[in-house]
């Protein structure tokens, strides 16, 4: 078997740019990502969220879980206190769960509460300050620090490398009716209301997204409903008008479904958050060639002549006949005629070996390549990882 080397030439490393299109609708407490629920496909991944593993995916029992043996080494899991791992003896094993989802989620912070989460994003907003004024954590716009505000948080296997600018779309509905939308429409992280034409704080800038970090921080507390209603948001007794500080209750917030009916009940009350994604999915492309008047042999017992393979034995010999006619499969256009004999081999499988020669992959053709003495033929191989 011939082994060639790939050339400078021969490799290209490049990515690829994939923009993956999210789509969640929040209502009653519960989640929908791209209008499924997947706690009725999958009775271990709550509805709205992604299963990060894929593991235990529709498992009733004998549910699959990480482990680590105590050893020399002293590993274990994070969730595993020091107390519980030096009591138990070598060899015991410390057991995780699956699976492990995640989800998008909520959190509300009323005027000078305490907002820890807000606060460790204060350099990153005054980073952005050069794109709009409105990601100051401190200015004439807004304190950020004390002022009520709403946090939405995404985690980055819903985006992969950073939401892709332009994108974002906010839709807050009550009784069916659209009543706020926000837009990035400027793509330098202000989300401006765009509608209802005409609205209340229509081309008013309702908060910020931190496209890398996977934030949206909603300000805007003008009243959507434009005075109509109120609204019993929190299940609490108290009825608020809808504005952008309200979006998206009940996105594992720990606010319960509501239980009132009504349309001063949040059951009138719907949202949907729509963005793409930007990932970046690394490519190598290999060619591997086949030159002319190469690779015109064959380990396959079809190559030769059938029944002229024989060999010769004795009492200290064995040895292989090394005159073995090559099988002729040369076709002809004319019965009863045959075409002189051509060396021809097929290609069915590329192998990729390491500098050390073990073999790390193989590529298999979908059409077996004829392969003669007068052609050549380059395989372009690709791979995503």
């Amino acid at each position: 078997m011939p082994l060639y080397k790939f050339k400078a030439n021969d490799i290209i490393y490049n990515s690829i740019e994939a923009n993956p299109k999210v789509d969640f609708k929040i209502y009653q407490s519960k989640i929908y990502y791209k209008n499924a629920d997947q706690s009725s496909q999958n009775s271990n991944t709550p509805s709205g969220h992604i299963n990060l593993h894929e593991i235990n995916v529709n498992r009733a029992s004998d549910l699959v879980y990480p482990f680590l043996s105590k050893g020399s080494d002293l590993s274990s899991f994070k969730t595993t206190s020091a107390t519980s791992f030096h009591k138990s003896s070598y060899g015991e094993d410390f057991k995780g769960t699956y699976p492990l989802t995640s989800s998008i989620s909520r959190e509300y912070h009323a005027t000078g509460s305490t907002r820890n989460r807000i606060n460790a994003l204060r350099t990153t907003l005054d980073f952005y300050k050069p794109a709009s004024d409105h990601y100051s954590y401190d200015s004439h716009l807004g304190a950020k620090s004390h002022q009520p505000l709403n946090l939405l948080s995404i985690p980055s296997i819903f985006f992969g490398s950073s939401i892709k600018k332009g994108t974002v779309n906010l839709k807050f509905f009550v009784t069916g009716t659209l009543i706020g939308e926000l837009k990035d429409e400027n793509k330098n992280g202000e989300l401006i209301q765009v509608g209802p034409t005409g609205s209340v704080g229509t081309g008013s800038v309702a908060g910020v997204a931190l496209y890398n970090e996977g934030f949206i921080i909603l300000t805007g507390s003008w009243d959507l409903g434009d005075g109509s209603h109120t609204i019993n948001y929190n299940n609490d007794g108290n009825h608020v008008a809808s504005s952008w500080l309200q979006y998206a209750v009940g996105a594992n917030d720990g606010i319960p479904e509501s239980s009132g009916v009504g349309n001063n009940s949040r059951v009138s009350a719907s949202y949907d958050l729509l963005f793409e994604g930007t990932n970046y999915v690394p490519t190598l492309t290999m060619f591997a060639h086949a030159n002319k008047g190469e690779l015109n042999n064959s380990g396959n017992p079809t190559f030769v002549k059938s029944g002229s393979y024989s060999t010769s034995t004795g009492s200290s010999v064995y040895a292989e006949d090394d005159k073995i006619p090559i099988k002729n499969i040369i076709s002809s256009s004319y019965g009863g005629y045959s075409e002189e004999f051509e060396r021809q081999t097929y290609i069915s499988k590329v192998g990729i070996y390491d500098e050390d020669k073990n073999l790390i992959a193989i590529t298999k053709l979908a059409t077996p390549l004829k392969k003669t003495n007068k052609r050549d033929y380059t395989v372009k191989i690709k791979l995503d990882f």
